[in-house]
């Protein structure tokens, strides 16, 4: 049974790498450790790049490994030892250095050749021998962009007979680029095929934006010189229009997205363009490029710094005509940095493809610890299950947009942003996201903002506030955020990038308020180590007394079920059992009793003990040295510590000192899920966040 993958595709420009993304994505949540390897790559060292797919694959999946092991020859090596009849040590050298590299991981996905040569049957002789001699099961890519599906078919069929000669299994095809209405059709013609019979086929819908473009590529790709706007290089270009002929004729020829190329003298283009930006009505150019080497002259300077920068604009020696014919050859690459082409590809991947029964097939040597990714991945399929509506308060900030492009493209919730309409949308716009399905709310106009201050004057007139104080309450988004989950009219929020821990908490308690049975919010980290592991309460109450921890305890234990990990819970101190003695170890002793004297009514079942030290909780040897009759002791999956300034501490230095992935803070003890990020947050910290506030509203 193999422990590799071999990914080939039927002719050059097929998406390969798309489909790479998508397969590594479900590869390493599934097994701890991936590698990555290209047998021959169709980039040389002389050419001072770095080959683009090693690139994308290694960085975004951070792996940490020296480029030259992640190849075996450039193809110009290659070419040259089988123009010498040394096809068999070309061969031998790949399995060499393929060899090395799966020292260092659990499973190696292996992408094939560009197809860079002038004959295709050469391209699958050798990606056919290559993947034999590794012992490594076949995924082909076929592309059917522009072409009909006959022609697709006939294509498919030969990659097959060649694969199928040199003695390789092909375990899956994957139809890409096709119109949608085809994939049925496709699918179906395909499994008639005798070849095809045992394998998986997929189709997979040409995704328009996945083969454009950015500004920053195409500067590149013609050597422009960057004018202005360099940090909106990361913008996607779906066309592009010559601006050569007058005003009103050229501005009924823009359309969304494209790149604008006209002389540099022509001023009334530049402003028109610059003008289109920033129009409500006009479609939003992606950027301007000025051909002739000629550049805008001082007042129209003057005239470009006085506009936002969202048009990036380049300046290239060569003339108009020459210019649109290079632009219209570019081929474009994923890029590493470009999130939203990659986001996308992994998703369309995950909606056309049965990713676990994939999986199964593909990967038979799986490890028993659960990674990061493996958690996130399961995660991220529970909130799809039971989609839910999540309110972010903080609809302004850069990375909450960020993070709500990635949660509708993937689908995993709903989404509404409270914050200015229309400064929102210029930040989307300025961005490049388009998120068709986003809910946006500004408080004091939304319709039912004199309910809900209603609503908080009857929920806290006993504290002597009045209707006047509630109107400016519900003005704060925190407040109208929470006031939504409350009402019914959102499932969670989650809120902190730019606010306090008391910010997000305060609304939540005064209007949310706890669940029946509990006094206290508190919080717990999933710590990703070699299985995911609990801490609590590691964010939220300095010092709780003996009921508060026993209340941390129970909710701890709740929120580990909800997200799949079978609770068994060590009460934490500086001693372990009954030798103990002092106010601290006390307080846990009594924290532990007052737990148990709950379980009935909470969590029938559960296994806690306590006081205990962290080496007998987590280190089985340990255990039976210290506490040989313990049922959780050397089994604990959810830590309890006594105070803020022990659990804040320990979980850092296990997250710093191991480089463990720690997820949450995660909020507890409320009716209606609410969660707080930190300052620092990145977006896929804010994604976690918002997925696991999806899943706690779907608990109830």
């Amino acid at each position: 049974m193999s422990n590799n993958l071999y990914i080939t595709a039927t002719e050059a420009k097929s998406g390969k790498s798309a489909i790479s993304l998508g397969v590594m994505e479900m590869l390493i949540r599934k097994i701890d450790k991936v590698g990555f390897f290209r047998p021959i790559i169709n980039v040389g060292a002389e050419m001072n790049k770095k080959d683009a797919d090693i690139e994308l694959i290694t960085s975004h999946f951070k792996l940490d490994v020296p480029y030259e092991q992640t190849f075996g020859y450039t193809s110009k090596e290659a070419s040259e030892l089988i123009s010498i009849g040394k096809e068999e040590e070309l061969i031998e050298g790949i399995i060499r250095k393929y060899n090395k590299l799966k020292e260092q991981y659990d499973f190696i996905l292996c992408e094939g050749t560009d197809f860079a040569s002038s004959t295709a049957a050469f391209e699958f002789d050798i990606n056919g021998e290559i993947s034999k001699n590794l012992g490594s099961p076949v995924l082909l890519v076929a592309n059917v962009y522009k072409k009909s599906i006959d022609d697709t078919i006939r294509s498919i069929e030969l990659a097959l007979e060649s694969l199928d000669e040199k003695g390789c299994y092909t375990i899956a095809t994957i139809v890409n680029r096709t119109n949608a209405e085809d994939n049925n059709s496709i699918i179906k013609i395909l499994k008639q095929k005798e070849l095809a019979k045992n394998q998986l086929i997929y189709a997979i819908p040409n995704e328009e934006i996945l083969g454009k473009p950015t500004v920053g590529e195409i500067a590149d790709f013609i050597k422009a010189e960057v004018l202005y706007g360099r940090e909106q290089l990361n913008r996607h270009v779906y066309n592009f229009t010559v601006g050569a002929m007058q005003l009103q004729n050229f501005l009924t020829r823009i359309d969304y997205g494209s790149l604008v190329i006209t002389p540099g003298d022509r001023s009334d283009v530049i402003v028109a363009c610059l003008a289109a930006v920033t129009s409500n009505t006009a479609a939003d150019i992606s950027g301007l490029c000025l051909t002739g080497g000629l550049k805008p002259e001082e007042p129209i300077w003057k005239l470009i710094r006085g506009f936002p920068t969202i048009l990036p604009i380049l300046s290239v020696k060569e003339s108009t005509f020459p210019t649109a014919m290079k632009v219209s050859q570019i081929h474009s690459k994923i890029s590493p940095d470009d999130n939203k082409k990659i986001s996308r590809a992994v998703s369309v991947f995950e909606q056309n493809v049965d990713i676990e029964r994939l999986g199964e097939k593909v990967v038979t040597n799986r490890t028993t610890s659960v990674t990061p990714k493996m958690f996130e991945y399961e995660l991220i399929k529970k909130a799809k299950s039971r989609k839910k509506h999540i309110v972010l308060p903080e609809g302004e900030e850069e990375r909450i947009l960020d993070a709500a492009d990635v949660l509708l493209q993937r689908e995993i919730c709903d989404i509404t942003l409270l914050g200015n309409s229309k400064t929102i949308r210029e930040k989307i716009a300025q961005k490049g996201l388009r998120m068709d399905n986003l809910n946006i709310i500004e408080p004091e106009k939304s319709e039912v903002f004199d309910d809900y201050v209603k609503t908080y004057y009857e929920l806290r007139k006993h504290k002597a506030i009045t209707l006047e104080n509630a109107h400016d309450v519900m003005c704060d988004a925190n407040f109208y955020g929470a006031m939504m989950v409350y009402k019914g009219d959102a499932d969670g929020m989650v809120s902190g990038s730019v606010h306090s821990t008391a910010d997000t908490i305060r609304p939540a308690l005064q209007i949310i308020k706890t669940k029946p049975g509990f006094s206290i919010v508190s919080s717990i980290f999933f710590m990703c180590l070699d299985k995911v592991l609990v801490y609590g309460d590691c964010a939220v109450n300095p010092n709780p007394n003996a009921q508060e921890l026993a209340e941390i305890a129970l909710s701890s234990a709740q929120t580990a079920k909800a997200f799949g990990i079978e609770p068994v819970v060590a009460m934490l101190s500086y001693s372990s059992g009954k030798s103990g003695k002092g106010e601290d170890v006390e307080k846990v002793r009594e924290a532990t009793r007052i737990a148990h004297e709950m379980i009935d009514g909470y969590y029938p079942g559960l296994k806690l003990e306590g006081p205990m030290q962290y080496d007998s909780a987590v280190d089985p040897k340990t255990a039976r040295i210290k506490m040989p009759d313990s049922e959780v002791a050397g089994k604990a999956t959810v830590f309890i510590f006594p105070d803020l300034n022990t659990g804040n501490n320990t979980y850092k230095a296990v997250q710093r000192s191991a480089g463990v992935v720690a997820i949450g803070p995660v909020l507890q003890g409320l009716k209606y899920p609410v969660n707080d990020l930190s300052r620092g947050c990145t977006v896929p910290d804010i994604v976690n966040t918002v997925v696991i506030t999806a899943i706690q509203a779907a608990q109830g």
